[in-house]
């Protein structure tokens, strides 16, 4: 199996990284990303193929918007056979033209779920006009329902990893650390803004997208105290790393 190949080439457990990398070699698509995503705490890009799916993951959690989240949102498979197409403007008004320039020309993204378990999303990108046919779509399918299983194992494992012994490999071994600070950092900001969890996050990303900066540089930013947000006033640089 082409999942189970890519995991002995890294010499390590089956994890998403390798649904990812398997889902390029079987399907007519440039690159893969996985992220995290839940209704209650912030969204998180998990792995991803090359930069341009990396680009793609972060502008999607970063905007709010595009294939991924209407994909989590709607819980159904969100098939973007070209970027180009009437009307995607209006749907994804800065998600279609920054991903274009990214490179991506169609996006495909499949819900990872199991009943009303939804733990993210896996995107699939092409950099030209693609059309996945009924095999290559059932296959996209069977990539994401491995995904799903997969990162509920690496939960489960997480949860019980608590006597010390080492977390198996699943190929995204930071994802612990990302979510924390980005988790933190909505914290945060809920005490110096004085909103919501749901609010805060929305002004980190905000920020994220209009200073071109990745969500988890700026959330590193705010847990060292090197950016700190009022509710009346453009966020602040300082240059206290305390």
């Amino acid at each position: 199996m082409l999942v189970a190949e890519q995991a002995a080439r890294r010499g390590a457990r089956v994890g998403v990284v390798d649904v990812c990398t398997a889902a390029v070699a079987a399907l007519p698509v440039g690159g893969a990303g996985v992220s995290a995503m839940s209704k209650t705490t912030a969204s998180h890009p998990l792995c991803s193929t090359d930069d341009i799916s990396e680009q793609l993951e972060e502008l999607q959690l970063t905007l709010g918007e595009g294939p991924c989240v209407d994909a989590f949102t709607h819980g159904s498979a969100v098939l973007t056979p070209d970027l180009l197409t009437g009307g995607l403007q209006d749907r994804w008004p800065v998600f279609a033209d920054a991903a274009l320039e990214a490179g991506a020309r169609a996006v495909f993204a499949l819900p990872l779920q199991i009943g009303a378990i939804s733990p993210g999303v896996l995107d699939l990108y092409a950099d030209v006009p693609t059309v996945l046919d009924a095999e290559e779509l059932a296959d996209a399918l069977a990539f994401a329902d491995l995904a799903t299983l997969l990162l509920l194992d690496a939960r489960i494992d997480e949860t019980g990893a608590q006597a010390g012994a080492p977390s198996p490999d699943h190929g995204f071994e930071d994802l612990g650390g990302y979510r924390a600070e980005i988790d933190q950092a909505t914290g945060i900001l809920t005490v110096q803004l004085e909103v919501g969890i749901d609010e805060a996050f929305v002004r980190l990303r905000a920020h994220a997208y209009t200073q071109g900066r990745r969500l988890a540089d700026v959330a590193a930013d705010v847990v060292a105290h090197r950016l700190r947000f009022s509710p009346d006033t453009e966020p602040k640089r300082t240059d206290d790393d305390a």
